[in-house]
C-alpha cells in the first residue's frame, strides 16, 4: 500500500499516524505539505488530527481551501481512499467529501480521554479487521466533535450503512449517557456512499501499539494494508 499524510500548519498528529502506518505497512508513508500543488500516486491519503491553521474561522475551514486539498478532492473523486481523523474529519466535511458538519461539543469543553466505540459496519476496507458490533477503545481529543446533519441526511447515512462507529458503553449500549459531545445518533465516524472515505473523531493511531497502552486502533491500519495487498 502506498500512503501519504497531509501536513498543515498546526497539525500535531501527523507523525503519530505516520508511525501507525509505517508499523502496518513496513515502510514509511510520504509526508505531503499543505502548499504542494500535486499529490504523489497513492492508494490512501490521511488527513490527520491537530489544529490546522489554529482552528481560526472554523475548524478545518481554512485547511479545506489549501492547494493540496484540491488534489485530495481529485484523488477522492477518482476513487482513491481517504482517511480523516479528528481535525481531518472536520477538513473532509468542509471540503464536501463527507456530508454533515462538526459543531462545538455540547458541554463547550475540550474532551480528551479514552472512549468505547461500537463498530457498525465491517464491510469496508477500513473496518474489515473488526467484528460487527464489536466494542473497541479509542481515545478522543476534541472541542468540536459534535456531528450534525439534517434529518434527511441522517436517514440517508443510516440507510446506506455509512455510519462507521458510534459512542457506546463497554457493553455496546448506545444512548445519551454514552454520548460525550452531543453527536446525532452517537455518531463517531462516517463513510462516504462508496465507502472509500472515512472520517472519524477518535484517534486510532493513538492506540495502535501495545507499548502505548492498547491496540484497538491497529486493526484499522492492518485492514487497509490487507485490502491493498
Amino acid at each position: 500500500m502506498k500512503a501519504g499524510v497531509i501536513v498543515f500548519p498546526g497539525s500535531n498528529c501527523d507523525r503519530d499516524v505516520a508511525d501507525a502506518l509505517k508499523n502496518a505497512m513496513g515502510t514509511a508513508p510520504q509526508m505531503v505539505w499543505h502548499a504542494d500543488t500535486s499529490l504523489p500516486k497513492l492508494d490512501l491519503v490521511v488527513v490527520p488530527g491537530g489544529f490546522s491553521y489554529g482552528d481560526y474561522l472554523r475548524s478545518g475551514a481554512i485547511a479545506a481551501q489549501s492547494p493540496i486539498m484540491r488534489e485530495v478532492v481529485t484523488h477522492a473523486n477518482n476513487g482513491g481512499y481517504v482517511l480523516g481523523v479528528c481535525n481531518g474529519f472536520q477538513v473532509l466535511t468542509e471540503a464536501k467529501l463527507l456530508p454533515g458538519t462538526l459543531l462545538r461539543n455540547r458541554g463547550l469543553k475540550f474532551i480528551c480521554r479514552d472512549l468505547s466505540l461500537k463498530v457498525e459496519n465491517t464491510d469496508t476496507a477500513f473496518t474489515k479487521g473488526y467484528d460487527k458490533g464489536q466494542v473497541i477503545t479509542i481515545p478522543v481529543a476534541h472541542h468540536d466533535g459534535n456531528y450534525f446533519i439534517d434529518a434527511d441526511g441522517l436517514k440517508t447515512l443510516e440507510g446506506n450503512g455509512q455510519v462507521a462507529f458510534r459512542y457506546s458503553d463497554t457493553e455496546g449500549a448506545v444512548n445519551d449517557n454514552t454520548n460525550p459531545n452531543g453527536s446525532l445518533g452517537n455518531i463517531a465516524g462516517i463513510f462516504n456512499e462508496k465507502k472509500t472515505i472515512l472520517g472519524m473523531m477518535p484517534h486510532p493511531e493513538r492506540l495502535a501499539d501495545a507499548a502505548i497502552g492498547g491496540t484497538d486502533g491497529k486493526a484499522l491500519f492492518d485492514s487497509l494494508v490487507k485490502h491493498f495487498s
